[in-house]
C-alpha cells in the first residue's frame, strides 16, 4: 500500500518499481454539468481511478477552483491539473502537470506559458510533476493539435517519438506522457508503448483514443505506468461497470489500495 505521505510523485514512482499500474479520470471543466456532478463523484470513487487529473485544451469557462472544491468535499484521490495554459491554474488542486509539448516546435507550449506560469506557481504550494508531452498522431486533428498549432507525430516512426522521450528525460522531465488526443480515433501504437517503457527510466503516461478496459489493458501490459481516461467516461459515467460485465478480468493489475 503506498505511503500517503509521500509525494504524488512518490508514488508514481514506487507504483511503478512493484508494477502496480495507475489510472487517471481526466474531466473537462467545459463539459461539467453541475447538477450532475455529485453522480459523478460517486461513479469516480466506484471505479478503480487512482487520480483525478483536470483540464482540457481550451476551456472557456472559470469554474476550476469550484470544481475541485466540489470534487475534494467527497472524493479522497490526488487532484492533479493538466492545463492547456496558466490561465487553468489552481491552487486548490494537489498538483501539477507541467507540459512541455516536445513533439512540437511552438515556443509557446515548448517554454514561453511555462514561463508565463511559472511565477504563479511559486505564490502555490502545487508539486510541481515536470511532464514530457508527445503527441501522435491518432487519424484526427484533435484538439491539442489545433490549440498547440502543432503536427503531431507520425504513429509509425517509433523510433523517433523513443529519441523525443529521451530527450525529455534528459532535460529532466519526471514523466513522459504519449497523447492521441482527447477523442483521438486511434490510441497509441502498443509496440511504441513498449519501445519508450523500456527505453526510459521515469514513469509513463498514455492517454487518448482508449474506448474500452481491455484498451486500458492492453496499454498496461505494452508497459503503462499510468493510463488516462477521458471522453470515454465522460460518455458514460457507468464506463468500467457496463465494460466490467463483459471484461471481468480487465484492470486486474489496477490496485485498488491505492485510493
Amino acid at each position: 500500500m503506498i505511503n500517503k505521505d509521500n509525494t504524488i510523485y512518490q508514488q508514481i514512482q514506487q507504483a511503478k518499481l512493484e508494477n502496480r499500474k495507475l489510472l487517471a479520470i481526466l474531466l473537462d471543466p467545459d463539459k461539467i454539468v453541475f447538477d450532475k456532478l455529485d453522480s459523478l463523484i460517486l461513479k469516480i470513487n466506484e471505479s478503480p481511478a487512482t487520480h483525478v487529473f483536470i483540464g482540457g485544451s481550451i476551456v472557456k469557462n472559470n469554474i476550476i477552483d469550484d470544481l475541485i472544491l466540489k470534487i475534494r468535499e467527497k472524493c479522497t484521490l490526488p487532484l492533479v491539473l493538466f492545463p492547456g495554459n496558466p490561465s487553468q491554474i489552481s491552487d486548490q488542486a494537489d498538483a501539477i502537470l507541467f507540459l512541455s509539448l516536445l513533439s512540437g516546435r511552438n515556443p509557446d507550449f515548448l517554454i514561453e506559458y511555462q514561463v508565463k506560469a511559472a511565477p504563479i506557481l511559486k505564490k502555490t504550494k502545487l508539486e510541481i510533476l515536470s511532464t514530457g508531452y508527445i503527441l501522435v498522431e491518432s487519424g484526427n486533428e484533435t484538439a491539442v493539435a489545433i490549440v498547440s498549432k502543432t503536427k503531431p507525430m507520425d504513429r509509425e516512426n517509433n523510433n523517433l517519438v523513443l529519441a523525443t522521450a529521451q530527450a525529455g528525460e534528459m532535460l529532466g522531465s519526471k514523466l513522459i506522457y504519449l497523447e492521441a488526443g482527447s477523442g483521438a480515433k486511434k490510441s497509441i501504437p502498443l509496440k511504441m508503448i513498449d519501445l519508450v517503457s523500456k527505453n526510459i527510466g521515469i514513469p509513463l503516461i498514455v492517454g487518448g483514443g482508449i474506448v474500452s478496459l481491455q484498451g486500458i489493458q492492453n496499454a498496461y501490459d505494452a508497459g503503462a505506468d499510468l493510463v488516462v481516461i477521458g471522453t470515454a467516461f465522460e460518455s458514460d459515467f457507468n464506463f468500467f461497470k457496463t465494460n466490467h460485465d463483459d471484461q471481468h478480468d480487465a484492470l486486474e493489475l489496477v490496485n485498488n489500495e491505492n485510493n
